[in-house]
């Protein structure tokens, strides 16, 4: 696995995300008082943890799992490769989907979140290192499955200000590699289109439950 530190300022510059010292604090915060009353988002950035560390950026990372419903492999178990890269075999950017475990009280999609990776990182704090990802979200539309396809349907979260929607997740809360689908327009798309531009794209996707077992399983 590839990996680059850089001072934190100066990951800011290559991520071309100025916010990123700030969301870097934000992250901390919330991962050092989870239990605070005052979410990170209501404090000033004086009252924030201070870090000025490097980070350490990455690529690519694996997801190890139990996919109970797929017999393939030993004893069920998975291994995928989602990858967040700026050049994919040398070639165009990568940014992979994700799930993300959100709530898990509730069953399939209703406890998971839908996320595009574009950075995975890491950094030190107090002794204590933190795997992270940036990531843009995205949302569902509506609160039951598409009635045609029996699919849900998301789209790419965005401010008002037309700025994607990011944040900083730890690592743990990512379950697996999602894929999606677009949901094609009445009107014909360019010949020129390609894979490496559909997320970018399109507006909004059918979550694709067919994919491999597992999938069909958690994203019902």
């Amino acid at each position: 696995m590839i990996e680059y530190k850089w001072p934190l300022l100066k990951a800011a510059d290559q991520l071309e995300l100025p916010s990123f010292p700030s969301m870097v604090r934000h992250f901390l915060y919330d991962q050092l008082y989870p239990n605070s009353v005052i979410p990170s988002s209501e404090l000033s950035i004086h009252a924030l943890p201070e870090f000025y560390g490097k980070v350490s950026i990455f690529y690519n990372a694996t997801a190890t799992f139990r996919a109970p419903s797929d017999f393939s492999g030993i004893r069920s178990m998975r291994r995928e490769y989602i990858r967040a890269t700026p050049a994919w075999r040398n070639g165009r950017p990568r940014y992979d989907m994700v799930f993300l475990n959100s709530d898990p009280s509730q069953e399939g999609m209703r406890g998971l979140e839908v996320a595009r990776v574009m950075i995975f990182f890491s950094f030190v704090h107090e002794g204590k290192q933190y795997p992270c990802a940036l990531i843009h979200w995205f949302s569902r539309i509506g609160e039951e499955p598409d009635e045609d396809t029996g699919l849900w349907v998301v789209k790419p979260e965005f401010y008002d200000n037309g700025k994607p929607h990011i944040a900083i997740i730890h690592v743990d809360t990512i379950c697996r590699a999602a894929h999606l689908i677009p949901v094609y327009p009445s009107q014909f798309i360019r010949r020129s289109l390609t894979m490496h531009d559909t997320l970018d794209v399109f507006r909004e996707f059918y979550v694709n439950k067919f994919v491999d077992y597992h999938a069909f399983q958690i994203a019902s």
